[in-house]
């Protein structure tokens, strides 16, 4: 068998992506056995988050309050905006080209004839790079599910399912029961299982009885309260704890309050292994950054970006954008992928966007702005809709069309915020 070798990790990530046929293949055999060969076992506590939307800002504010604390943090999650290093992270900082070759590198020296995805061949570099590096912690973002998923081969301390909402049904299923059951697949036995949905479906709670996991539910056994004209709130768990005058995290939108609760809760939950001070937490969660997730950007009009992509961030963001005051107009610069829900995403914004520009982001699943147009116009008739041959160019016709006081909202995939991104220069 030959062993691919190269030495920049941009001719990996093509080697990489060229190498199993399907880019989501779900089940942990192959991925377990070339974990096996590695010998690769983590010798620290590791923190599992799964959920349909805010993982990703679950696993900054963990990391950040860890950091504070004093902790080695190694950070996985994905996909990433701009670079491939920013899924592997330790102590906030993406680990090099380098280090990350050097994972690829002992990954196809062991896998011999197992054929690996992309993403399995990523979890297995975080994990080996987490442990190279000698981290006390490893925040592990589950990438598609759970319960198949090749984060799901390495043993948490603590597993949280952040939310539960409708994504990739062709994988998880196109019910929250069914996908319910993939998240939960995080859960193990005797252990802190978490859930920060208000309405976790039945099936979540099944699983985590048959399996003897200790379940803990928000609402239930932690919780939050909003103090000082929701300048503050305190958190609570269900041995009396509270803890008092914490400061909003530095994550805008009304939703990052239920993540942060979860964190308090994931932070309780391992609390003889990490012990960290309520000075920390407030610290952290005054410091956290976390781009992308209703990131709203210096200047006017205001930009704000968002990578929602499916109808349970589109209501989240809703939301949020309600929360901001009063803007005469706000513009859409909006690119999605063919396989999302589209029309269940436009509808819930319909009727706060005054002016779409429409683009399909570079890659071939990318939906076309032809076919965004006919969706919305489908839906709200009067739309005034406009089409571009580039994300870049339709956010260059929305900061040409607004006027200072408007604001124009960039979302519908990960694509489409690292395009405007990249557009502005960040």
């Amino acid at each position: 068998m030959s062993v691919f070798n190269a030495d920049g990790l941009t001719e990996w990530l093509s080697y990489l992506e060229s190498l199993h046929p399907i880019a989501i293949d779900m089940g942990l055999a192959r991925v377990t056995a070339v974990r096996d060969a590695m010998q690769l076992q983590a010798q620290f506590p590791v923190l599992t988050i799964a959920g349909t939307n805010g993982k990703g800002s679950v696993c900054a504010m963990l990391s950040q309050i860890l950091r504070t604390a004093g902790y080695k943090v190694g950070t996985y999650t994905s996909p990433h905006l701009l670079h491939y290093n920013e899924r592997i992270a330790i102590n906030g900082t993406p680990v090099t080209d380098a280090a990350i070759v050097d994972s690829f590198r002992a990954i196809e020296q062991a896998r011999g004839e197992i054929s690996l995805s992309y993403f399995e061949f990523g979890t297995l570099a975080a994990m080996h790079q987490f442990v190279a590096q000698g981290v006390d912690v490893a925040v592990m973002e589950v990438g598609l599910g759970g319960r198949l998923d090749a984060v799901n081969i390495f043993e948490p301390t603590v597993s949280a399912v952040v939310s539960v909402g409708i994504d990739h049904q062709s994988y998880l299923g196109d019910t929250r029961e069914k996908i319910a059951v993939e998240k939960a697949g995080v859960y193990r036995t005797g252990k802190p299982a978490l859930c920060a949905d208000p309405q976790p479906p039945q099936t979540l709670l099944d699983v985590a009885t048959e399996l003897g996991a200790d379940l803990r539910l928000i609402g239930r056994d932690f919780g939050f309260e909003m103090q000082v004209e929701g300048l503050q709130w305190s958190w609570w768990n269900r041995a009396g704890l509270r803890r008092h005058a914490l400061p909003l995290p530095a994550l805008r939108g009304k939703y990052q309050l239920n993540n942060a609760c979860l964190v308090l809760a994931v932070l309780d939950a391992c609390q003889a292994q990490l012990p960290v001070s309520l000075g920390d937490i407030k610290r952290g969660l005054l410091e956290v950054e976390w781009p992308a997730r209703f990131q709203v950007l210096p200047g006017r009009p205001t930009v704000v970006l968002d990578v929602a992509h499916n109808p349970h961030a589109a209501l989240v963001l809703k939301s949020s954008l309600d929360g901001m005051g009063f803007h005469p107009k706000t513009h859409a610069v909006l690119g999605m992928m063919q396989d999302k829900d589209i029309a269940g995403v436009i509808s819930l914004l319909a009727d706060r966007i005054d002016v779409w520009h429409v683009a399909a982001p570079a890659l071939p699943r990318a939906a076309s702005a032809a076919s965004l147009a006919e969706i919305i116009l489908k839906i709200s008739p009067q739309a005034r809709v406009e089409q571009y041959e580039t994300v870049a160019k339709a956010y260059q016709s929305a900061c040409n069309n607004a006027v200072e006081a408007d604001r124009i909202v960039v979302f519908g995939s990960f694509f489409t915020v690292a395009e405007v991104m990249v557009a502005r220069g960040q």
